[in-house]
């Protein structure tokens, strides 16, 4: 993925403006709240917001969610450059984008995360990036959790040594014994029920506090300590 198939502005796939109206309100938001922890992406994202989940873990800890359901990278990184990281300082970013990047090769997607993680740096130099893997998807195997799991892979070798970019693997437990995905676990195959939400973002949740507990510990240090 390049920097010639990335969009000046997305289109209106709806045809009533409703995304742009979203990233206009995210803007907004940068300006009147002060995050410790944002969340930005696409659909897995966007519907962990409306679970008991996030209500009883992510509420507390101060969060914002910039997530829109179809959005590719090529969306999210358009925001992100449009001012979705404007008046803002959170300690940690979660970023969950490339499962609706369909038409794309495993390492384009990889190419576009990264790009992302050059903008989410380039704006924010002392934020620590959080990348929940990209979750399986079907019913049954096919090729496209075939190449999910080629750009998960992939995606961990290209972020080796890279400082406050930690990839998470969160997909355990969603693949039964016969390679099947229960909707008890994702209700449409895609986007998580409750239950597959405590399953998916509990090392996300564990990994959070121990980043803002650190940031804790170093705020409350004296020149004398």
């Amino acid at each position: 993925m390049t920097a010639t198939t990335l969009p000046t502005i997305c289109k209106d796939l709806d045809g009533d403006d409703r995304w742009l109206s979203v990233h206009k309100r995210f803007v907004q938001e940068c300006k009147e709240k002060d995050p410790d922890v944002m969340f930005v992406g696409d659909c897995i994202l966007e519907s962990l917001q409306f679970t008991e989940y996030w209500n009883s873990h992510f509420v507390p800890m101060h969060c914002l969610n910039f997530s829109i359901r179809n959005d590719r990278i090529q969306n999210v990184l358009w925001r992100l450059q449009n001012g979705e990281l404007e008046n803002v300082r959170p300690k940690a970013i979660v970023l969950h984008v490339g499962t609706n990047n369909i038409s794309d090769s495993a390492e384009e997607v990889v190419e576009g995360l990264l790009e992302l993680v050059k903008t989410i740096r380039g704006k924010l130099p002392d934020v620590y990036i959080v990348i929940p893997t990209l979750l399986p998807r079907g019913h049954q195997p096919n090729a496209l959790r075939d190449k999910t799991g080629a750009v998960n892979q992939l995606l961990k070798e290209r972020l080796v040594g890279m400082n406050k970019v930690q990839i998470v693997c969160v997909d355990s437990g969603l693949i039964q014994s016969d390679g099947t995905i229960s909707h008890h676990d994702m209700f449409d195959y895609l986007n998580l029920t409750n239950v597959g939400c405590k399953k998916v973002f509990e090392p996300v949740w564990d990994l959070l506090q121990q980043i803002l507990t650190e940031n804790e510990k170093e705020r409350d240090l004296t020149p004398s300590e």
